[in-house]
């Protein structure tokens, strides 16, 4: 693609009224994101669905001038961008009607050729939710799926460290800029899922974060894969959000079964109940229902029996051992560390499977 066919992309994405069903309507009509611009007004009209609103915002000059800034950003940080259109564009994405017409990425993603799961939930997941998902990334392993998932709290984090625990890689999908960090709590992990995987988002550098742009995003997360996983989830929230679109796609949805009385089983209890969703208990139930006769992919290896710490790693460690369960700033007394090194160590004894994070800056020996 070159930077003209781009920057007539970009001024599609600006236009007030033009969301990513009409984009591909007239760009198909015109024949090109650059025709949409040359068109007569006329022959806009003579589109189903486009009336004076759109004709006259795609006439206004300060389109390509929004565009202009945001290539240059793009430029300048070497951000990777993939038309609907191209090669790089995940496959899956192209089947929805309202996949974005332009992605940008950053990492190291290629997930054309390996089968692709979604893992969704709450994002105040259980103790007992976050070790089925371990549990069950852990026995789909030899299968060597991608996990996508949201980056946020809760089940969304879970998902892609059991993924890169499992050597496997892992899309985070944003609801912001490329570039940017939400939570920024999370920012520790991004380096690293970018070694593994990477990140998808179709906002503009300069997006604002707004509680729209989440549901936005979901499309997204629905349509990279194969099959969406709800591990658990209230009546309400993204996660049934998600799991929703996924259907509408003709996509797979499977959802954990719970007790009536728990909270973050109901939204699962009920997409089960409404036929949206099968049941899932295992990574068995996941292999039937996705047809993976296949001979795996990948041998899973046991996690090692030994692990090796340095001095101030089993400093921190010995310290959360003793207790069970402790909090970071008293972790960091007692090991003599300040606090962002003891936030490092734990990041890393985390990355090696022996402590676990949990709400409340708490840690855990596992």
């Amino acid at each position: 693609m070159n930077e003209d066919e781009l920057l007539a992309i970009l001024a599609l994405q600006a236009a007030p009224g033009v969301g990513d069903r009409t984009a591909k309507k007239l760009i198909a009509f015109c024949g090109s994101p650059q025709a949409v611009f040359t068109v007569s007004k006329r022959e806009l009209y003579s589109i189903e669905g486009i009336g004076s609103y759109v004709a006259q915002a795609l006439s206004n000059d300060s389109l390509f001038k929004q565009a202009e800034n945001e290539l240059s950003f793009i430029r300048k940080n070497n951000i990777q961008y993939h038309y609907f259109e191209d090669a790089s564009y995940p496959f899956a994405l192209k089947h929805c009607v309202d996949g974005p017409i332009l992605m940008f990425s950053s990492g190291n993603i290629a997930i054309n050729h390996q089968p692709i799961l979604s893992i969704v939930g709450t994002r105040r997941a259980t103790q007992r939710g976050v070790a089925f998902c371990e549990e069950l990334v852990t026995q789909l392993a030899p299968f060597n799926p991608i996990i996508v998932s949201g980056f946020a709290y809760g089940m969304d984090i879970a998902a892609h460290k059991a993924a890169i625990e499992n050597k496997l890689q892992t899309v985070g999908c944003l609801a912001h800029g490329i570039q940017k960090c939400y939570p920024s709590s999370h920012k520790k992990y991004r380096s690293i899922i970018e070694n593994n995987g990477g990140f998808f988002s179709d906002f503009w550098s300069d997006a604002p974060f707004d509680k729209s742009n989440f549901l936005k995003r979901n499309r997204i997360i629905a349509g990279l894969s194969s099959a969406t996983l709800v591990i658990e989830s209230d009546q309400k929230g993204g996660s049934l959000i998600t799991a929703n679109m996924a259907f509408d796609y003709n996509r797979v949805v499977m959802a954990v079964p719970g007790r009536p009385a728990d909270a973050m089983s109901k939204g699962c209890n009920d997409l089960i109940k409404a036929q949206k969703a099968h049941v899932l208990t295992s990574a068995e139930d996941v292999i039937l229902q996705l047809n993976w006769q296949q001979k795996p992919t990948q041998t899973h290896t046991q996690k090692k029996l030994f692990v090796e710490l340095t001095d101030q790693e089993r400093s921190v460690l010995q310290v959360v051992q003793e207790t069970g369960k402790e909090q970071l700033d008293y972790i960091a007394l007692k090991s003599n560390q300040s606090i962002s090194q003891t936030a490092s160590l734990l990041f890393a004894l985390e990355m090696k499977g022996v402590v676990r994070p949990l709400p409340g800056k708490l840690y855990e020996a596992i």
